[in-house]
């Protein structure tokens, strides 16, 4: 009996090992097949691991193929460390000699103003100049901008001339021609800009003008004829109603390494960052102190009328040395009467005129001249950072008849 009772138990114990093992062995999951044929994904699911685990196969590196280090060779120090490099610092560029400028962009103006000087010595070279040939003349000089004064002025010197000295070949009559048109744009005309430092305090430069005339590119190319005259230059950026005016002027700024004083709040007080400006530029003890300002709509009372606070306040550090109007050659009569408003207003001191280079009007420079009683002292003949010069009368006029 015990036999038997030994011998179902040794039977029970072989049955749950068996039942064990086929529930151990899952379906998909050989663990006795070699790893090669296994397949992640298709006989089992991939575990953690598997994907990153390297073959079997896999050659170990051995102590062999390791590099050890000499014992001669010379302990590291801190010195051997790399340091890690700094930014580099920006270029700064040595912006072109101003003395020249007027003569060296003189073909660029002729090649888009000589329309005016060609037309005016194709009538004077007829063989009979006749009041009606008079009348032509007159009108071309209104074309381009003279205005009705100057070129009713001219025309009768010019006449009168021509009739005395019986002028008819056309060295004569250029000769006659540019004469005139010098007197009129005024060879004898104080143009120097007051950017001279006073004993105390830097000279200050206020640059006015309505958007879109290239005022805060004007001021920018400004410093860069500065600096090229070996002064030192602050820029303040009062242009606090357009988001990239105050970034245009201080990159302009860095490129010859001059510093811009601006407010990092859009629409801050102008007042207070032209006042700003003035005042770094006294700790500094720099030279000129060049402010840009808002474009402002001569149609706009309340602008102008802050335009004005500028200035007033500005002025509790000193006089304003410049107000420069900053005009589009382009505009014609419109300019003019941009350039009536602002003077009221601040008392312009000098003009500059933009794209003088793409326009056959050059008339405006005697036109605007002759209205305010204020001269020409800066014109910009293209886009390049050094194409703005001070303007010389008798380079522009042989541009005019190139």
């Amino acid at each position: 009996m015990e036999l038997v009772i030994a011998l179902a138990v040794a039977l029970a114990v072989v049955a749950a090992g068996v039942l064990v093992g086929l529930l151990r062995r899952r379906p998909g999951r050989d663990r006795t097949a070699p790893p090669g044929e296994r397949r992640p994904g298709v006989d089992y699911r991939p575990g953690v691991g598997d994907d990153a685990e390297e073959p079997r196969d896999t050659p170990l590196r051995t102590v062999e193929t390791v590099q050890a280090p000499s014992l001669d060779a010379p302990a590291a120090t801190d010195a051997d460390v790399a340091e890690p490099s700094a930014p580099a610092a920006p270029t700064v560029e040595r912006p072109a000699p101003v003395a020249g400028r007027m003569v060296r962009l003189r073909e660029r103006l002729s090649r888009s103003s000589s329309t005016l000087g060609r037309g005016l010595l194709t009538l004077l070279s007829r063989e009979t100049v006749d009041e009606t040939t008079w009348e032509e003349v007159e009108e071309t000089l209104l074309l381009a901008d003279l205005g009705v004064g100057p070129a009713t002025e001219l025309v009768d010197r010019l006449r009168e001339r021509v009739r005395v000295l019986g002028a008819r070949e056309p060295d004569q009559v250029r000769a006659l021609l540019r004469e005139e048109l010098l007197r009129v744009v005024g060879p004898d005309t104080d143009r120097s800009l007051a950017v001279e430092r006073h004993p105390d305090r830097p000279a200050v430069v206020l640059v006015v003008g309505v958007n879109g005339t290239g005022k805060t590119t004007t001021v920018g190319k400004l410093a860069r004829v500065l600096v090229a005259q070996d002064k030192d230059v602050v820029l303040g950026a009062a242009d606090t109603f357009r988001a990239a005016a105050a970034d245009q002027l201080q990159t302009w700024g860095e490129r010859v390494g001059v510093p811009t004083v601006r407010s990092d709040r859009e629409g801050a007080d102008p007042a207070s960052v032209a006042f700003d400006a003035v005042k770094a530029g006294i700790e500094v003890e720099a030279d000129v102190v060049l402010i840009d300002t808002a474009g402002r709509l001569q149609n706009k009372v309340g602008l102008m009328d802050e335009l004005g606070k500028v200035k007033r306040v500005v002025e509790r550090h000193g006089p304003v040395d410049e107000v420069l109007l900053v005009l589009d050659a382009t505009t014609g009569q419109n300019g003019m009467r941009q350039a009536q408003v602002f003077s009221e207003v601040v008392d312009v001191t000098g003009i500059v005129l933009t794209k003088l280079d793409g326009t056959a009007k050059g008339g405006i420079v005697v036109a605007v001249q002759r209205e305010l009683g204020v001269p020409v002292k800066l014109v910009g003949l293209g886009e390049g950072a050094d194409d703005l010069a001070p303007f010389e009368p008798e380079a522009f006029v042989d541009a005019l008849l190139a």
